[in-house]
């Protein structure tokens, strides 16, 4: 899994961060978290094609999280993607499947692509073989989701003692990486015996919000934390009335959740210096990056 953030500024863009995009590369496919003003030029930068993306996840509609979609749709419609009978799947909060008509509306091209429009609350939202991703509500000033994405643990062959039970390649291998008992030789071998669990990976996302309990639950155990954090503390007032978080709140959701490893971004254009960002969230949480436009994680 590869996640490069595309977009780590807050409402007003600087000269090195674009509006808020990020994007999520796991076995083939393309996640593209919110979409900015500008999110299709930094895919290009970032040496990304847009006809992978797979789904896109709308937190909310504020346009800097947003404005950058019609021009997406729009070259995703002439392009090959609309001709390979995919289906672009879409999903916000409460109220996305209005903005996306009013959207077509507003913007009109030749829209030749498949779309799967989907709102969604709270709960899991996307189950497939190998993931899983669940919304949480936030408290921003309108209908906002938070994100996990969740891997599922994944069963490998022990070699060693399949080597010793004389077990071929083949069926039987494949039943017990598919948790099955078989029988070999006589003797029924159990998948504990003969395989081992690598437990997958949790990303939790927290977009624009206040203080709030479903911070904690995104943030839970995950092995990474990539949460929003507009404001330093001195201004904590202001982040209160727009319903963002400070960094130092931040922090202290990785350190209460007990995350591996906290991301910030959603940076308000005032900090010039981002040394006192850091060291503000390494006083709480030591294990903390500052994303940057082009960043890439490889979990």
């Amino acid at each position: 899994m590869e996640i490069i953030f595309l977009g780590t500024s807050a409402m007003i863009p600087t000269k090195e961060r674009n509006h808020s995009a990020m994007l999520i590369k796991y076995d083939g496919e393309g996640i593209l978290v919110d979409c900015g003003e500008g999110t299709q030029r930094q895919l290009k930068i970032a040496g990304e094609t847009a006809t992978k993306i797979t789904k896109i996840l709308i937190s909310h509609w504020h346009g800097d999280h947003v404005l950058g979609l019609p021009g997406l749709l729009q070259t995703l419609s002439a392009s090959e993607y609309a001709t390979k009978e995919k289906v672009l799947e879409i999903y916000g909060p409460r109220g996305t499947k209005k903005h996306v008509e009013l959207m077509l509306e507003a913007f009109p091209f030749d829209n030749k692509l498949q779309m799967s429009v989907k709102e969604v609350s709270n709960g899991k939202f996307v189950n497939t073989e190998l993931y899983e991703i669940e919304a949480y509500p936030l408290d921003h000033s309108i209908p906002c989701i938070g994100f996990c994405f969740i891997e599922k643990d994944k069963r490998r062959i022990d070699v060693a003692k399949i080597k010793k039970l004389g077990i071929p390649e083949g069926p039987l291998l494949g039943k017990l990486q598919q948790n099955m008992a078989i029988s070999h030789n006589g003797k029924n071998i159990s998948p504990k015996d003969t395989t081992y669990i690598i437990p997958g990976k949790v990303i939790g996302i927290i977009t624009d919000t206040g203080q709030c309990k479903n911070c904690l639950e995104i943030a839970e155990g995950t092995d990474i934390l990539i949460c929003e954090a507009t404001f330093m503390e001195k201004e904590a007032e202001k982040a209160e009335q727009y319903k963002h978080l400070t960094i130092k709140q931040a922090a202290l959701i990785a350190h209460t959740a007990n995350a591996k490893k906290l991301i910030l971004t959603h940076f308000s254009q005032r900090y010039k210096e981002k040394s006192e960002l850091e060291q503000e969230a390494r006083d709480i949480f030591s294990n903390v990056v500052l994303a940057y436009d082009g960043m890439k994680i490889t979990v």
